[in-house]
Formats: structure tokens, sequence, C-alpha cells
């Protein structure tokens, strides 16, 4: 059971007609959005900085941006990110070598440098304390202009926000997430933890 209990999808129109977003991106309106909405102008603030940041105006592509999600979600421990994250990775077409392989993007193949470069920056500013230093800038300046390392760390800040928000809140996992998750990370350990209703 979550800390706080999610609403109905119906309970605040406007959360509703901006949360369309998020059955392109997920599959599904998330139940961290339907509890931000028992305070309708944080889910409203929410929804409208989420579609901000993940809107691509440089190089830095969806795909990406998620797995860019899913790497900073992976060193908060929040399994609840995680999920969504290598989800909507899936639906916004990161290659299948690179899902099945994320664990290992410091390595294996499937990833470039500029990939790489992004991934390490978001593990980097991931961590607390943080870890982003001159050899990080340097590796992102080989490949991303000014303009795509702000889009990248907004997703970073974006999940920060996020990785607190679910494992505080113990948000109950849908089982789309849940689908992904099992299909792409369950071979390393990946379970649902606190986000399977019955562990807070």
């Amino acid at each position: 059971m979550a800390l706080v209990t999610p609403l109905s999808p119906e309970h605040d129109l406007e959360t509703k007609e901006l949360a369309e977003f998020f059955n392109e991106t997920l599959g599904f309106c998330p139940n961290s959005v339907l509890t931000m909405q028992r305070r309708p102008a944080i889910s409203k603030a929410f929804i409208n900085l989420n579609k901000a940041v993940m809107s691509n105006e440089g190089r830095v592509t969806s795909a990406l941006k998620r797995m860019i999600a899913w790497v900073s979600s992976n060193a908060t421990g929040c399994r609840y990110c995680q999920a969504h994250a290598i989800r909507a990775a899936e639906r916004y077409g990161a290659e299948q070598e690179q899902l099945d392989n994320i664990w290992e993007y410091k390595t294996h193949p499937a990833f470039n440098e500029a990939e790489r470069a992004a991934l390490d920056f978001s593990l980097a500013a991931s961590q607390v304390p943080n870890a982003v230093n001159k050899e990080i800038k340097e590796r992102l300046y080989q490949h991303w202009d000014e303009g795509e390392i702000v889009e990248m760390l907004g997703v970073i800040s974006l999940f920060g926000y996020l990785n607190r928000w679910n494992d505080s809140m113990g948000t109950d996992i849908e089982t789309g997430a849940v689908e992904s998750a099992d299909q792409y990370l369950g071979k390393h350990g990946w379970e649902k933890g606190k986000h399977d209703g019955s562990k807070y």
C-alpha cells in the first residue's frame, strides 16, 4: 500500500487532459501523477515540466533521454522509475540490443561514445555527493553542444524529483511497467520492492 492513495483519473479534468501525454510515453497514466493530483497545481506543473524536458530540440533522442533516466534511477535505486524509464525507452525505439544490455552500457558495442558520455554524465550527476567533474565535462563537449547538455540535465533533474517522490511514496507499480522491467531488467535482479502494493 502506497503512503498516499492515488485518486481516480477523473478527479481533476485538467490533469487528466495533460496526462494524455503519458499514454504515448508509457501506455497509461502513472500512479505517481494520480497521487500528485491531490494538489492539482503540483500534478499540472509536473506534467508540463515533464513535457518540456522530454521535448527534443537537438540530437538527444527520445530513446536516449529515457536511457539517461534509467541510469539516474538505477543510481538512486528507485525500482518504480527504473521500470518506467526502460518501458519508455522501449516505446521510443531504443535498439533491442541496447535495451537488453543497458547494464553494460560502458563496454557493450551497442552503445557509441556519445551515448556513453551522456549516460556517464547521468550516473555522475545522480550520485550523492555529485560526481560531475572536469573529465565528464570534457567528454560531453566532445559529442554534445550546450543546449543538448541542458536537455540531458533536465532529464536527470526530473528523475531526481521522481526517484524521491516514488520511493518515499512507495507508489504502486503498474502492470505495463512490470512487464518491461521483467523483460529487460529482471535478469539483473530487478524486483518491485516497496512498489508491489503490500510492503509499505
